[in-house]
């Protein structure tokens, strides 16, 4: 079976738009979490994960604010939402980091698979006017910016990429399915090379709902407002932008010489079958989905070294996710950490985030720690939480994700040397 190496990355982020920045707030827990103007005075949340550089407040793209070097083509801005542009560049980032050709993005064997909720915003203003003044005075491209498949369409078209193209939307999983089916592609010899892209708007409409289910957290600093695993944790920060991994068979980068990052070895998913909107209690899905992970890369608990948790900051999340840590490793314990303590958690965007976080810091050789935790929540047992960055790299991590409806999906990554 064909292996899998991360051969390119692209970060449109709250801690950084560029490789460089982003491993810099990772070695120093430099977290990229702001009050902001995006929250009306109404609104009980105060604090978001923001990206930097970038205004696409106006619903006309002409008025948007878009940082150098990037130049988009207006044909392709015209059918954009912002995470459809955070994307865009992200992608342009990992595609020169990868150091791939036009030829090598655009044939039959590369594809592209996608996580985004997709515009809520542009969805409501085109609804709005649509009532107001009439469907012929709603743009054209109102569809294909706003609705969940947005980031897939147009992505696929822009870049031209001829291979497999799917969307995945599973909550908070949904990037990490996309990374897991992106893996099958390659494993099962179906495509040399595959894009995973995870992207949110991560503006008032894409968050401030989560508020009505009480999973915000109404913290003022931001300093504390994302504490993973703290006793006084209050619930998520959100955040939002693009952010791009590029998965490649091995001996294919290897021939053209490519840096590889992580091998991605293998991945498992489990459902919990218990609510709509929370994880079970116990964890028995993502505990299952771990050891599915771990089936499927052909290792055992104890040779893994680190897990990037989903944990994003709510009482019952994370102490779900701690239950599944102690049924999955019940005779060893991998170092834990949250690196949404830094970010704010980025939603359908954050598997893959995360994924590329920990696959930079096996490259970098460090191992990221979980921020802002005073004091770990007395109800955390017979897990490590790493609370500072430790230096050297595991050698094998999982990341964690789960979502609505109890889909909990898990990416097994090894260090290559």
């Amino acid at each position: 079976m064909p292996r899998v190496a991360i051969t390119g990355l692209g970060f449109i982020t709250s801690i950084g738009n560029d490789r460089a920045t982003v491993t810099e707030s990772l070695r120093g827990l430099k977290h990229g979490i702001a009050l902001t103007d995006e929250f009306l005075e109404k609104d009980p949340v105060s604090v978001l994960g923001t990206i930097k550089g970038f205004d696409c407040s106006s619903m006309d793209v002409e008025d948007w604010t878009i940082p150098e070097p990037y130049k988009i083509r207006r044909e392709h801005l015209r059918s954009m939402s912002p995470h459809v542009l955070y994307a865009h560049c992200a992608l342009l980032q990992a595609i020169e980091d990868a150091g791939l050709s036009e030829e090598e993005v655009s044939n039959r064997e590369t594809g592209m698979f996608t996580a985004s909720a997709g515009s809520a915003r542009g969805m409501h203003y085109n609804i709005a006017r649509m009532n107001q003044v009439g469907v012929g005075r709603v743009s054209p491209m109102a569809v294909v910016s706003s609705v969940v498949g947005a980031l897939s369409f147009n992505m696929v078209a822009s870049f031209k990429i001829l291979g497999s193209s799917c969307g995945f939307a599973s909550a908070c999983a949904s990037s990490g399915h996309a990374a897991g089916f992106a893996y099958d592609e390659i494993a099962l010899g179906r495509q040399k090379r595959m894009f995973v892209v995870g992207a949110e708007d991560g503006n008032r409409e894409a968050i401030l709902p989560f508020a009505g289910m009480r999973a915000l957290s109404l913290t003022k600093d931001p300093d504390i407002a994302s504490r993973p695993f703290d006793k006084a944790r209050n619930g998520f920060v959100g955040t939002g932008g693009g952010v791009v991994m590029v998965l490649e068979e091995l001996e294919t980068a290897k021939a053209r010489g490519a840096k590889i990052y992580a091998e991605m070895i293998g991945w498992g998913q489990a459902s919990d079958g218990y609510n709509v909107a929370i994880s079970h209690p116990e964890g028995f899905g993502l505990a299952e989905s771990m050891k599915i992970a771990m089936n499927s890369a052909q290792i055992n608990p104890e040779d893994v070294d680190y897990v990037n948790a989903h944990a994003t900051s709510t009482s019952i999340g994370d102490l779900s996710e701690v239950k599944a840590l102690n049924k999955a490793f019940p005779d060893s314990r991998p170092l834990v950490s949250s690196t949404k303590a830094l970010t704010g958690h980025a939603l359908s965007q954050a598997s893959a985030m995360e994924a590329a976080f920990t696959a930079l810091s096996m490259h970098e050789d460090f191992t990221i720690g979980s921020a802002h935790v005073t004091e770990i929540d007395p109800k955390i047992e017979g897990v490590e939480i790493l609370t500072e960055n430790r230096e050297g790299a595991p050698n094998i991590a999982l990341k964690n994700s789960s979502g609505f409806g109890g889909a909990n999906v898990t990416l097994a990554l090894k260090r290559h040397s």
